[in-house]
């Protein structure tokens, strides 16, 4: 477990990043997000996309076209049509009717999106009819998405001069029988999303070879009575230009921008009310004004909810699929097909790049700033590579897309600011850390949380204080190198450091050759804990500290003065310039007490409190002194010896009594 604690913290990027200066870390933050979005895609890559689709295309519900659609009119197979004529299918003789309304209606060209798959009386009547229109198409199916193998009908009037080595493909098909042969066909088989959107159908599909155009480019073929459908597909140019253009030898200056597949992607731009629909059953009987059809292109196909061709569609959950074949042959008139250009991938590739270096400059900044920036950016950018994506696509019909960039940025932002929280936290530990090593916790911790004041920050508390001081060391140092002084001072401070801690106190300060010692409280454990560690230090100086001194100087020697009492512990001074300290009588007892460690040659002396404490340890009074600056007299006690402790003890256990019971 050690071992594999260790290596995630060898390779971990975020305690990499902190060890590396400042911009190499934020590189390397950078970087991984990089790696991040490269994961996030390819496992979550097929959700990625739906969410991209979706709230791309509200680019076209904000901002919608709103002109009324006058040269394409939905003829539609709705609920009224179902109550007069009767349920779907209708007879042959029924579509017949139809048909020959709308030639009296002087319609140009019939947009039939319906399948007439197998024989069916009244055909030789529907056939007739289609014939003498001024055009007319009707619908084919090739089964894409399926493993179904249908072959019905007959699929007719494909395209010449396209390759189907990168179109869509198909093996089986639902077409009209031999008898509609003559009558020109399209094909209408989408490309259903994972959440039962349509957003592209292919231009052609191939069968056996053949290219079969989709309904649309149909209509627009038959609309020129072209004998030859030819066509031809090219790459586009430039990072703008769409991956493939379709061109239309019949259609001349009509360029249909196809994606790398060969699909065409359908535009949303128009409102739903835009398309006018008039119902089936009033150009039956002859209901509609006269003159509304003349010369109109119109789409006939189902709109009733019953009938299953329903689709969403980003203004509403269910659309009917007749108003897509009239979307796209309106964007195919207005020369508007939207289209995702052949530079998309690079383009947002720098979008990327120049949000990372927003992002790295950001990081950069001042700690609060960049607190807060980090998280507005990691929102706000997103935001900003939507609205140029909405942008794009509602003035230039360019799907440039926008999940990338974001994606990116939201998890560059998030290690970025993890990074730099982590960097902050980690200053300050070290600063806490520096600071901890100069002042007690307790102090260092409310220094560092709080701001500076010029008032006196203090408080009265209980405490048992230790004033421990290293004799003859000005002498000492006298007569030696600083160096040598200097590391003797060092390894004194350590030693003491570690047994007051180990004991429970902390040092308060160190202050020339001695040192403060505090420990909480005025009762007998703190008593204890003081004098313990006052012996332990005193064994530890008279073991480890150099005891030949240079010639003519005594030896180095320990003083510890020990008393409890009240204090005042605080801060005071400028704000600028604070110092921590002890205040109060107890600290100039304890003091004091040390003081007269060397002329009562004691080296742990204590005071009436602290010896009140320790009255079953049996300390011995040294007498009353009149303590320098004071006024009052105290009473020293010197800790009983390691003798006068063995002949104590002995004298007690030698103190029996006798008791009854036993084995004789």
């Amino acid at each position: 477990m050690i071992l594999v604690r260790q290596l995630i913290q060898q390779f971990n990027p975020l305690s990499l990043a902190l060890r590396l200066l400042p911009g190499r870390g934020r590189l390397l933050m950078l970087a991984l997000a990089g790696v991040t979005t490269l994961l996030l895609t390819g496992v979550f890559g097929g959700s990625l996309t739906i969410v991209e689709e979706r709230l791309g295309a509200q680019g076209w519900v904000l901002f919608p076209e709103d002109v009324p659609e006058e040269r394409v009119t939905i003829v539609a197979i709705d609920e009224q049509s179902l109550a007069e004529i009767g349920p779907w299918p209708w007879s042959r003789s029924d579509m017949a009717r139809l048909v020959t309304s709308l030639n009296a209606a002087g319609v140009q060209l019939q947009i039939h999106d319906i399948v007439y798959p197998e024989p069916r009386e009244g055909d030789d009547a529907l056939i007739a009819a289609l014939q003498t229109s001024r055009g007319a198409v009707i619908a084919q199916v090739p089964v894409l998405q399926s493993a179904q193998q249908v072959q019905t009908g007959l699929m007719t009037h494909a395209l010449t001069g396209v390759s189907c080595d990168a179109s869509s493909s198909a093996t089986s098909f639902i077409a009209p029988h031999s008898g509609f042969a003559t009558i020109a066909k399209g094909h209408i088989a989408p490309l259903v999303d994972s959440d039962g959107s349509i957003r592209k159908i292919p231009a052609f599909v191939c069968v056996d070879g053949q290219a079969y155009p989709t309904l649309v480019i149909s209509a627009l073929l038959q609309a020129t009575q072209a004998t030859s459908w030819q066509a031809s597909v090219t790459e586009g140019d430039g990072w703008f230009g769409a991956d493939q253009v379709l061109r239309l030898q019949a259609y001349p200056g009509l360029d249909i921008p196809l994606d790398a597949e060969g699909n065409i992607r359908i535009s949303y731009q128009d409102l739903p009310e835009n398309f006018m629909a008039v119902s089936a059953a009033d150009v039956m009987m002859g209901r509609i004004e006269p003159g509304l059809l003349e010369n109109a292109w119109v789409l006939v196909g189902a709109t009733a909810f019953g009938m299953g061709d329903i689709v969403p569609t980003p203004y509403n959950g269910s659309a009917p699929g007749v108003e897509l074949q009239a979307r796209l042959l309106g964007s195919l008139l207005d020369t508007t097909m939207p289209y995702e250009p052949r530079g998309s991938e690079t383009l947002l590739l720098l979008l990327t790049a120049m949000f990372a270096a927003a992002l790295y400059g950001l990081a950069g900044a001042r700690e609060r700033f960049s607190a807060f920036a980090l998280p507005v950016a990691g929102l706000l950018l997103p935001l900003l590579a939507i609205a140029l994506h909405w942008q794009l696509l509602v003035s230039q019909q360019l799907w440039l897309g926008w999940v990338m960039p974001s994606l990116y940025t939201l998890v560059a932002a998030s290690l970025l600011l993890l990074l730099e929280q982590s960097r902050i936290r980690a200053e300050r530990s070290r600063i806490f850390g520096n600071l901890n090593s100069y002042l007690p916790s307790d102090v260092a911790r409310e220094i560092a949380y709080s701001l500076p004041s010029s008032s006196i920050n203090a408080r009265r508390c209980d405490v048992t204080l230790l004033s421990a001081d290293l004799r003859n060391f000005s002498a000492f140092g006298e007569a030696r190198p600083p160096e040598e002084s200097a590391a003797l001072l060092h390894f004194f401070f350590v030693r003491a450091t570690d047994i007051v801690e180990r004991h429970g106190g902390r040092i308060q300060e160190f202050k020339g050759d001695g040192l403060l010692a505090v420990w909480d409280g005025q009762n007998e454990i703190s008593a204890r804990a003081s004098l313990a560690a006052a012996q332990e230090m005193l064994d530890a100086i008279n073991r480890d500290m150099p005891r030949q001194p240079p010639s003519g100087l005594e030896p180095l020697a320990l003083g510890i003065g020990i008393e409890q009492g009240p204090a005042l512990m605080g801060s005071i001074g400028p704000a600028q310039r604070r110092t921590h300290t002890l205040l109060g009588d107890t600290v100039t007892i304890a003091l004091r007490i040390q003081e007269m460690t060397a002329e009562l040659s004691q080296p742990i002396l204590l005071g009436e409190c602290v010896a009140r404490q320790l009255i079953d340890l049996k300390p011995e009074s040294q007498g009353s002194f009149l303590l320098n600056g004071l006024r009052i007299p105290h009473t020293l006690f010197a800790p009983a010896n390691d003798e006068t402790t063995l002949r104590r003890a002995r004298q007690e256990q030698l103190n029996l009594k006798v008791i009854s019971g036993g084995r004789n």
